[in-house]
């Protein structure tokens, strides 16, 4: 049996205290001084977040523009191939030179008609001859008359109606108002751009039928847009 001392322990004990309760001192301060690290850098953390977030929408805002931007350019670049595929197809189709074929495509977007419709309606009025005149002095591509071209454009003149920009621009624009006039029934309008557009009124106004055979060679072989590709 060990010898104690006069308090009753043992040799060596009080050291044993001594270094325990500096052991343990020293793991609390460790734990201490970890614990208040760990609350620095959440701390700092929190009063970063703002920052980092603010950083974090700015660059997510800077993506979604440059997708967003090279959405519109794909979307410009398909337009463009749209056209060029257009243009080539009916100056083949048509036998016409491919500057009057990309003419007639961006003017009839340009007023509003599908461009298919403007070279059927090109191709009969005036076979594409930009000199064209009827006995009814309809005169070029699209066979418009002076009076009716000047309900458009006041000071509009005979020469100026042989010219392609403004024959092209002024008898599709006519044709557009004609669709909207008969609620976009292709064939009435049509049948309006040949024979007047009172007289196709008075005749569906006694009940009669105006069709004379124009429209259906106009859109022999012409495909609506909602219809085209479908088959």
């Amino acid at each position: 049996m060990r010898p104690t001392d006069r308090y009753g322990e043992r040799p060596g004990s009080t050291l044993e205290r001594l270094l325990s309760r500096g052991a343990l001192l020293l793991v609390t301060a460790i734990v201490i001084g970890v614990l208040a690290g760990s609350t620095e850098r959440v701390r700092a953390a929190d009063e970063a977040a703002p920052a980092d977030l603010g950083f974090v929408a700015r660059r997510l805002g800077s993506l979604g523009e440059q997708l967003q931007s090279a959405r519109g350019e794909t979307a410009l670049m398909r337009l463009e191939l749209d056209r060029a595929r257009a243009i080539i197809e009916n100056s083949a189709r048509y036998q016409i030179p491919a500057d009057l074929a990309g003419d007639i495509y961006d003017i009839a977007l340009g007023e509003g008609i599908d461009p298919a419709l403007g070279y059927q309606l090109v191709k009969i009025e005036s076979s594409f001859r930009p000199t064209a005149r009827s006995s009814m002095d309809a005169l070029g591509y699209t066979q418009i008359q002076v009076p009716t071209a000047r309900f458009y454009d006041p000071d509009v003149t005979e020469k100026q109606l042989f010219e392609r920009e403004t024959n092209l621009r002024l008898g599709f624009r006519f044709l557009k108002d004609l669709l909207v006039k008969f609620d976009h029934d292709t064939h009435l309008a049509l049948l309006a751009y040949n024979r007047g557009p009172a007289k196709v009124a008075g005749i569906l106004a006694e009940g009669g039928n105006p069709a004379n055979g124009y429209s259906d060679a106009v859109l022999d072989g012409y495909e609506a847009p909602g219809i085209r590709g479908t088959h």
